[in-house]
This record gives structure tokens, sequence and C-alpha cells, in this order.
């Protein structure tokens, strides 16, 4: 997301890369020398995997077959996808929507409806934002009966950022609740109050799903009315991704460098690496599928020529209007680029019509691009004038509409919500491609809120960003 300007240097043109002045890794060489022997590993691995496949079939033949009521199916669905676990029970929550969906809703208090609509919504049901009117009073304002139900509030709160435009009641929901959770939090015990705190810091909608599942699972431990089999499958298979992950990190770390001579030195081991990976995506793939290479290829020069674009502006100190910025600068925030790559190894689902979507620039991938170039340049914009960095968002909106800095931020920041909703919107009904294609471009979304809500956490990584590295990479569960 770092950009790189170009400029004439004595009258030759020349190259002038701008330092960001990154500090060295936090981490060094700790994920090639902290590794478990080969077969210490593959024995755990085993175990875990076995163990694992036990517990799915108990969550199965136990919960799923054994539970009819509506609500303990919603309370159900929810507790599996907050604790990681929906992508093993995908036909099973299928089936369970469909039952939530038709089910008579009609006497739910503040607490079902809300967890209803939350549940229904995040996998494209459409469900009119009326269902909350009957919360409200002859003034059209929400009952104040509601002020001390914390599960009910909680459960409006992480709903209502699931409303799309002229949604005006959820708007008016999640003032409300805030105002309501944040009053109620130091009278809360615990663990309540602990998952009050984590929605009130970023909605449930706009966490990054695993590093979610890390932090709600001790949570769900202290919960009385937990389910042991759900919780100990939760730590099992978290461990297990863990592990995986951990092993892409270290291939990833012992990269060798290499030269080519048809590139300047600088760009020389990223280049070869490049073309390297994507030979092996190519390799990989079967025969039918290795088209999707061109497509990935392209979408790699799109994001080079974002970036040359952007440096010819740093060098000639050109400052474009909004509507210009975006033009390039959605697409140098990397994301049209690593969607793509994304889709490459998605099997089925990523069909050759996935592919020309993603290249067309779809509305909802242009909607997680807005939300990621805006609050990447909200946060680190006065950082980056400091180096004499390319134009940044905030700077463009103060000059064509001649604001201060912190109008700009404001006015930007608005224009994030716009983007949250308009994606919102995308993934309601039936959508172009299949929903796991779709659940990628909201994963990257969601990673925003975690890099650059608070601070720069890309650019200083000794911050929550290494906290939460470190929760998804290195602090497994004791099981």
């Amino acid at each position: 997301m770092e950009r790189q300007s170009m400029a004439l240097v004595d009258g030759k043109e020349g190259i002038i890369r701008k330092s960001a002045e990154y500090h060295p890794s936090v981490w060094g060489d700790y994920f090639i020398r902290n590794s478990s022997s080969a077969l210490e590993k593959v024995e755990s691995i085993q175990r875990m995997v076995k163990r694992v496949e036990e517990l799915k079939e108990q969550v199965r033949n136990h919960l799923f077959e054994e539970t009819h009521d509506a609500l303990q199916i919603m309370n159900l669905v929810d507790s599996i996808q907050l604790l990681g676990l929906d992508y093993h029970f995908e036909k099973e929550i299928a089936l369970a929507l469909r039952l939530i969906y038709e089910a008579d809703a009609k006497n739910y208090g503040l607490y079902e409806v809300s967890l209803r609509f939350r549940l229904l919504r995040q996998h494209g049901y459409y469900l009119s934002a009326d269902v909350f009117n009957k919360f409200k009073d002859e003034k059209g304002r929400f009952l104040s009966t509601l002020n001390g139900d914390a599960k009910g509030l909680l459960n409006l709160y992480n709903a209502a950022y699931l409303g799309t435009h002229e949604e005006t009641i959820l708007d008016e929901a999640i003032s409300f609740t805030k105002c309501q959770l944040e009053s109620l939090l130091g009278e809360l015990e615990q663990p309540l109050a602990s998952e009050v705190s984590l929605s009130l810091e970023t909605p449930l909608c706009r966490r990054i799903r695993r590093l979610l599942a890390r932090k709600y699972i001790p949570i769900y431990q202290e919960y009385v009315m937990r389910n042991d089999t759900l919780l100990e499958l939760a730590k099992l298979d978290f461990n297990l991704v863990q592990s995986l992950h951990k092993e892409e990190v270290k291939k990833i770390s012992m990269w060798e460098p290499q030269a080519v001579d048809q590139v300047p030195e600088y760009l020389k081991d990223f280049y070869l690496k490049l073309l390297k990976t994507c030979k092996d995506f190519e390799d990989e793939l079967e025969a039918h599928e290795k088209y999707r290479i061109p497509y990935l290829q392209e979408a790699i020069k799109v994001l080079s020529r974002s970036y040359f674009h952007e440096a010819k502006w740093g060098a000639e100190g050109y400052v474009p209007s909004l509507e210009e910025h975006l033009r390039v600068s959605l697409k140098s925030t990397g994301y049209p680029t690593v969607t793509c790559a994304s889709f490459v190894g998605l099997g089925e689902d990523a069909t050759k019509e996935a592919f020309e979507w993603v290249a067309s620039f779809p509305k909802i991938l242009k909607s997680c691009t807005i939300i990621t170039r805006l609050m990447d340049d909200i946060t680190s914009h006065e950082l980056e004038q400091e180096r004499d960095h390319v134009a940044s968002t905030v700077e463009s909106y103060m000059k064509e509409y001649g604001t201060s800095a912190k109008v700009a931020r404001e006015e930007l920041q608005v224009m994030v919500e716009q983007g949250w909703k308009d994606l919102n919107k995308e993934c309601l009904g039936t959508t172009p491609v299949a929903r796991s294609l779709i659940e990628i471009i909201l994963n990257l979304s969601r990673a925003m809120e975690d890099i650059y809500k608070y601070k720069d956490t890309y650019t200083n990584s000794n911050t929550r960003m290494k906290d939460n590295v470190s929760l998804i990479l290195v602090e497994s569960f004791p099981i």
C-alpha cells in the first residue's frame, strides 16, 4: 500500500525511491527457528485431525439433528460462526438459515429479532429493517425499556452495521445502542463485558474472521451455557489452521535472493520471485484451470501501471482532484490484484466467468478498495507527507474543497461508511459469483479495521499488528 515516486535528477531521467524508513522486522527469523521436528509435528497433527473429525460428527449428529427450536438453532449457528467453525458445516448452516428465515418471528424480543436479522443478512438474505420498528415509541425513539437489555442491545448494535443506504432506523440504532452499551459496560459481569467491549471496538461483521475466532474462543469458554464439544473443536481447529499458516510463513521467509539482468538492480530479486510464483501456481493447477494465470498477470500489470501513475504525480508535485485520485489509487491499494490472486487456487468456484467478473472491477470490489484507500490515507497521510510522499486523498480533498485536514478526514470517513453500505447491499440476494469468492472481498475490507482504524500499523508493525500476528501465528490454545 506504500507508494514510490519517480523524478528527473540533474536533467537526466532517474529514480528516487522514497524511503518510509521501515523498522526491521519485529519477527526476524522467528518462524524459521521455532518449528517442531518433522516427526513430532506430523504425529501431533494426525492426532488433532482425528479428534477434529470425531467432534465434527458429534456436532452434526447431536447439535444440528437434535435441535429443532428456531432460537436454539440461531444461537448454535451464531456460536459456530464466532468460533470460526462455519466452514466445516456449510450445508448444515444453509439448511438452518432457511428454517430461521421461515420461522414465525412476530413474538420475538429485541435479542431474537436482532440475532435473526444479523444471521440472515450475513448470508445474503434480505430482511427489512422495518422489523425493528416495534421497538420504537410513538415519537420514533427507541423504547426506554430496552436500556438495560445488554444482550439485546449488543445484538442490535451488531445487526445495524449490516445496513444499506436509506435504512435510517439502522443508523439510529447504532447511535442508540453504542451510547447505551458504553454506559452499561462498567456494570456488566464477565464474560459479557468482554464480548461487549470486543464489538464496541469493531462490530462483528467488520472483523477478520480468524482473528475474531482467536479473540472470541476465550470469551465463549467463560460462559456457563457454553457447549464443550464446540469449544474443544474450536481450539483444535484453530491450532491446526495455525500450524498450516506457520508452514506457509516459514516457506515465504526462506526465499533465496536471485538476479535477472533485464530489470533494475533493486527489482531483480522481487521480479524473479514474482515470475516463479506465477509459474508455481501454473504448475499446481489442473490443465483446465491454467487459463487463470493470464488474468493474474494482467492484474499485476494494472497494479504496476497505477504505481507508475502515482509516481509521476509525486515527481511533478501534482495534487489531483479526488475523483481523479480515486480512478488511480483504488487500483494501487493492491486489493484488485490480491483478489484475483486469491481466486487462482479456489477450485470449482473460481470459474472463467468469475475471473472476467473480478477483472471488470465490479461494484463490490470498488467498495472494498474505497474503504481500503480512504482508511489508509486518513490514518497515514501526515506521516507520508513528512517524507515528500505523493498526495493522498486527504490532500486532494483539502485542495478541491478548501478545507482543513481535520474536515477532510471527517468527510472521507463518511465515504468509508458509505462504502460499507454499498458493500452490504452488494452481498444481499443472489451474487454474480459464488459466495466463497465474495467472502474474500469482505475479508479484505475487514482487514482495514485492524490495520488502519486507529493508527498505521502497516508501516509500524511493532504495535497491535504484532499482537494480532502473535495471536494468529504464535499463541496456540492449550488442549
